[in-house]
């Protein structure tokens, strides 16, 4: 029986490290417990979470560490899809399942090169599917290496089986998004938009949630859009808003400003990456103490909790 998971919203989860460039995983916990109350899921080891600079065991063993931790009431999907080789990668894909997730969720671009066809890309999937035991999928629009875009047709092909559950969509363009939903009606697919600024348009257009790096920021608010946006229709443009030019945060320095600002949530987090080598200037420091102030500033004047 194939899990169904909630919709809502699913922070791209970060990974914490300490000064000496370790897993910290007293951050790690801190974080779970930051996002408890606020989100309906965690899509762990991911790109935010630097998987490409994590070592097939940091990867296991962080999977089972945020399983472990996680409330029961928060869905944890998770990735960790890196390997080249489809062997390889349904050795691994076996060995982060067994960790217990509640869905595995597989890069798009792991499947067939940037000149190589959906029909490739289909091929490869289904050999790799085939060999793992049966879970709810997902598939993320990765941009690393490569951004491979889903057509409409080809994820319908996909969400046809019924395993297939999550697509985290980066396209960014509320009118293609518009054509997966269609493309999945009936099938068990749900389509999480990963762009702030189109959010609203794609949740009326019957998109199941939020999931971005956003979310590292100000995971409630999303959650509220998530919820209300059919209910109170003139307070939703509003929040979009807010939103949408909030998240020009994203073309900072990222996932270094996201450590920063959960910082000031005062969690003993650093801001430590493998994925870049970089020290936050003091006005990019402002404008993240900036931002949360807004944030703060924006929930009490809107009444979100």
């Amino acid at each position: 029986m194939i899990k169904q998971i909630p919709g809502g919203v699913y922070p791209t989860m970060i990974t914490p490290f300490t000064e000496d460039n370790k897993i910290d995983y007293n951050a790690v916990e801190q974080l779970i417990n930051w996002y408890s109350g606020k989100v309906d899921g965690i899509f762990a080891v991911c790109q935010s979470s630097e998987m490409f600079f994590l070592d097939f065991n940091e990867r296991l063993e962080l999977m089972r560490f945020i399983r472990e931790k996680a409330p029961k009431d928060i869905a944890v999907i998770a990735s960790g899809h890196v390997a080249e080789k489809l062997d390889d990668q349904i050795e691994e894909a076996k060995a982060f399942i067994d960790t217990g997730i509640d869905a595995y969720v597989f890069i798009s671009n792991r499947f067939a090169n940037a000149d190589e066809s959906d029909d490739v890309f289909l091929k490869n999937v289904d050999y790799v599917v085939s060999r793992i035991p049966e879970i709810a999928l997902g598939i993320y629009e990765c941009p690393y290496p490569y951004k491979r875009l889903m057509t409409p047709e080809t994820l319908g092909k996909l969400a046809q089986g019924g395993q297939f559950t999550f697509l985290k969509d980066t396209c960014c363009d509320d009118a293609i998004i518009k054509e997966k939903i269609k493309a999945v009606e009936g099938t068990p697919m749900k389509i999480f938009n990963a762009n702030s600024a189109t959010l609203l348009k794609t949740l009326r257009d019957g998109a199941s949630g939020f999931s971005g790096v956003m979310a590292n920021f100000h995971p409630e608010i999303y959650s509220w859009l998530c919820k209300n946006f059919d209910k109170d229709p003139e307070k939703a443009e509003i929040v979009q808003n807010f939103l949408g030019f909030a998240s020009l945060t994203e073309r900072q320095i990222y996932p270094v400003n996201a450590k920063y600002y959960l910082s000031l949530e005062g969690l003993d987090i650093t801001t430590v990456t493998r994925s870049k080598d970089y020290n936050m200037t003091k006005g990019e420091r402002y404008e993240i103490q900036q931002l949360r102030e807004s944030t703060n500033t924006f929930k009490s004047f809107m009444d979100i909790k």
